[in-house]
Formats: structure tokens, sequence, C-alpha cells
């Protein structure tokens, strides 16, 4: 059959986009043979398998490749039925997707953004940013559960599970505060109900590790941006 075919899964170690894909693959209790790949010297495997955007995750499953994280799990969700990830209702399998591409292109980018911007664009990307969460919050209480799936763990928790573990260390790195626990209750709780999981605690990277990473790339980022401005 197709699902026993081999699984592969090219990531990299402090990518939330390839930790959700590891998380839904536990879940399922699918077996799969990671490799770590270097994404600032990408090797052949990587530009031959994603020649197009040329980036993390990307699972093979047999001769099938499959790419970019959100897509990943739905094969995943579609090729393993046991412990279902997305709704089954056509309505909250919409909402499921809505609310992962809102988070993507506009909590995490702001929160990425703030990381290394400073004054003025730091606190724009800022605001911007506690206001995607507020409304992020306003769902998860609307919904009165454990979990963004009810009261296990789902396709919309797997594809924000970075706030639970990553945003923190965003915010220690860019001494900025944005899912303050008073503010966001329901983040909280469902932060520590995320980060707790079985399936999620012991796959997770050294967070001091994470606070080095970071601390680098926002040097980094912040020398290229003003190396543009001046030229």
């Amino acid at each position: 059959m197709e699902s026993k075919e081999a699984v592969k899964l090219l990531g990299f170690w402090v990518s939330p986009f390839s930790f959700r894909v590891e998380w839904a693959l536990r879940l399922k209790g699918v077996e799969y043979e990671y490799i770590e790949e270097d994404i600032f010297n990408k090797s052949p495997l990587l530009l031959k398998l994603n020649p197009v955007h040329k980036k993390v995750p990307v699972l093979i499953h047999g001769d099938k490749v499959i790419l970019e994280s959100f897509i990943i799990l739905e094969y995943i969700d579609e090729t393993w039925k046991q412990f279902p990830i997305l709704p089954k209702d056509p309505y909250d399998r919409a909402m499921a997707r809505f609310w992962a591409k809102f988070a993507e292109e506009k909590f995490w980018m702001n929160a990425w953004r703030a990381l290394w911007t400073v004054g003025e664009d730091k606190e724009m990307y800022l605001e911007q940013a506690v206001e995607s969460l507020e409304k992020i919050e306003q769902e998860l209480i609307k919904r009165k559960s454990k979990f963004f799936g009810g009261e296990s763990i789902g396709y919309l928790d797997i594809a924000l599970g970075w706030i639970s573990y990553w945003l923190p260390v965003l915010e220690e790195v860019g001494s900025m505060m944005i899912a303050d626990p008073i503010q966001f209750p329901a983040t909280a709780g469902w932060t520590e109900n995320f980060r707790n999981h079985p399936m999620v605690k012991d796959k997770l990277p050294s967070r001091d590790e994470m606070v080095v990473y970071f601390q680098w790339r926002r040097k980094e980022i912040g020398a290229q941006m003003a190396s543009t401005r001046k030229g």
C-alpha cells in the first residue's frame, strides 16, 4: 500500500515549519527518516527536490515529493487516516485553514520582523503582532476547549505550535513582549497544554541553542538591512 512506502523528511533543526511536520507524523505514528539540512549551504538534494522555493520542509513518501508545511500536513492527514488532524466538517476545515493562514501571514511575519527591526518600525510590527494575537485569543475563547482541535491536538494547533515555544524565544532575543499572559490568558493556557503534550514536549529544539541562533539571525538581518539602506 501507498502509506507503507518509506517516509523521509528534510528539515532544519530550528525551523517551526519542519517541526509541524514531525509533530503530525508522530501523532499519526508514522515512522520516518529525518535528514538535517543546512539552509545556509543548501544540499544538491534539497535544490533538486525543491527547485522553486529551495526551502524546508520537504516530505518524501516513496517516489513522491511534497512541499510547503501546510500542504504536507494535509497530505499526511489524507494518507494516514488514524488520528485525523483536520476537522471532518467542511466549514470547520475551511476555518482551520483560514486561521492557519492568518497566523502565518499576520502574526508570525510581524513577530519575526519585530525581532530584527528597531525604533518606529519595531513598534509598528509589535503593534500589528499584538492585534493579530488578539484575534487568535478571541477564537480560542470562542471554542471553549483545551486545544483549537477540541480536546485533542488538531491541524490548527500544529500550525500555530510555534507560538508555544518559538515566540517566547523571539520575545527574549528581541527584548519585546507580545503574548502577555495577563492580556492573553486563553493563549497562555493553550501554550501550556500544547507544549506539554507527549507528542510535542519530546520533539522540541534546545531553548539555549535557539536563543544563540536567533541572536545571530537578528544581527545578520539587521546588518543586511542597514547595508541595503546605505546602498
